[in-house]
């Protein structure tokens, strides 16, 4: 229909463009319209933090007591504008789907100058700027802001979902994460560009984050009345953060990708990528089957999960 209308006001724009200047102006007046574009978990104990963290021993013990770090030691691993046509020049409304389409393949023309290891490494610079932070700003701001927990997002904070995945307090926490977003995230960019890898990385981050969240909203309150455990702190008010479960599905959707490949447990003891795979999900099962306190095996599911729906959607040729 609207390309229709154009074809019949063409004539007239003909006579119009015949008449002068004047004319002209208002007949491209009349096809000029303003558009818009829709556009982890390990608990530290005896460690002290040389460069002021936490300002309050009291405060800082408590929080150490109760906070899960998302990230398991054992699992280090190597391994154009498109501009408008002259035929879109008699359309009237520039709000056309052909118009939405140019502007988002302009966009990915863009975010295709961006490399895969250029994603991996601006991820790295990221979750060590955050680990840096910890360092110099106050520590109620940073467990409001980069930790995960039920009262957290509960009381709005819902960007915990995201920011708890980029925040590390324990060096090794950070460099074991950090190995394996580097070797199995360039794997993944290689294959499908750092958009799918980027996006991987965020979709795993707020898997983990949601898993975290039902488990300790569901299943630790039922695990304790079960067993009559009494905790000196609800499981809603636990905190938690680390990359692992951001990092589990990029690792794991390479494991499902090439099962026979070979990669290296704690960087030395070579096995297929499959084994590896199994004992990842295996262990973290059994973290939360012993209510292991130490490390948050729903947060890492959280991010097995992600991988396996993306891997389902790959063999489909969804992306």
């Amino acid at each position: 229909m609207q390309r229709l209308l154009s074809l019949k006001l063409l004539p007239q724009i003909h006579r119009n463009l015949s008449n002068g200047a004047t004319n002209l102006s208002k007949a491209n007046h009349c096809f000029s319209a303003p558009y818009t574009t829709s556009s982890h978990s390990w608990r530290l104990q005896n460690v002290k933090f040389s460069h002021g963290v936490f300002s309050n021993p009291l405060f800082s013990k408590q929080l150490l007591a109760n906070t899960h770090f998302r990230g398991d030691p054992s699992k280090v691993l190597a391994y154009r504008t498109v501009g408008l046509g002259r035929t879109q020049l008699g359309r009237r409304n520039f709000h056309s789907n052909s118009l939405v389409g140019s502007i988002r393949r302009s966009w990915r023309s863009s975010y295709g100058r961006f490399s895969t290891d250029g994603v991996v490494l601006c991820l790295i610079f990221t979750n060590v700027a955050v680990f840096l932070l910890w360092r110099v700003a106050d520590s109620r701001f940073m467990m409001r802001n980069f930790m995960i927990s039920v009262d957290n997002f509960t009381s709005g904070r819902v960007h915990t979902l995201i920011t708890s995945a980029f925040s590390h307090i324990s060096t090794w926490h950070l460099v074991s994460n950090m190995i394996g977003l580097y070797f199995f995230g360039t794997s993944i960019g290689r294959y499908f560009g750092p958009e799918f890898l980027l996006k991987l990385y965020l979709s795993g981050a707020v898997a983990g984050s949601v898993f975290y969240l039902l488990y300790h909203a569901f299943i630790v309150p039922s695990l304790q009345t079960q067993r009559g455990q009494l905790l000196s702190m609800h499981p809603s008010q636990t905190l938690g953060l680390g990359a692992s479960g951001a990092v589990n599905a990029v690792m794991l959707l390479d494991i499902f990708l090439f099962p026979t490949k070979i990669v290296y447990f704690n960087l030395v003891i070579p096995v297929p990528a499959i084994l590896l795979g199994i004992f990842m999900v295996g262990k973290d099962v059994l973290r939360i089957y012993e209510g292991d306190t130490l490390v948050s095996g729903s947060a890492h599911l959280g991010g097995a999960a992600m991988a396996a729906i993306t891997w389902a959607r790959v063999r489909r040729g969804r992306f």
